[in-house]
């Protein structure tokens, strides 16, 4: 089963630029067009879609959504996000409930968090 989500902004190619370069997605460039672009990685897929009147201002939670990625090696996966030179808005941290993270805001304004798959001991 995919699992996606959609974002909205005036640029579609600004917010695929950053799933593919910051966070590792791919792209199938025959599936999009000027004003849609379609990212994955694994099961997860990302609708970037344009709209002139997206609003791009940070949403952090409690005000926005929390978008958890969720995956094997969170220390491999902060140390290339870091050398992107992308702000990570979260440093790496180990969370209470036993799960390392990372959170970093996306192009829209979208806050996700990027976590280990599986809580460390």
């Amino acid at each position: 089963m995919d699992h996606g989500y959609e974002v909205f902004h005036p640029h579609p190619s600004t917010v695929a630029d950053f799933y593919v370069n910051v966070l590792g997605f791919t792209t199938d460039e025959e599936d999009n067009s000027i004003d849609y672009i379609t990212v994955h990685r694994d099961d997860l897929r990302v609708g970037c879609s344009q709209d002139p009147d997206a609003p791009l201002t940070p949403r952090k939670p409690p005000a926005g959504s929390e978008i958890v990625l969720r995956i094997d090696d969170v220390y491999a996966e902060h140390d290339r996000v870091k050398t992107t030179g992308w702000d990570i808005e979260d440093p790496l941290q180990k969370r209470p409930w036993g799960l390392i993270d990372f959170r970093v805001f996306d192009p829209t304004g979208q806050y996700i968090r990027i976590t280990d798959a599986e809580p460390r001991d």
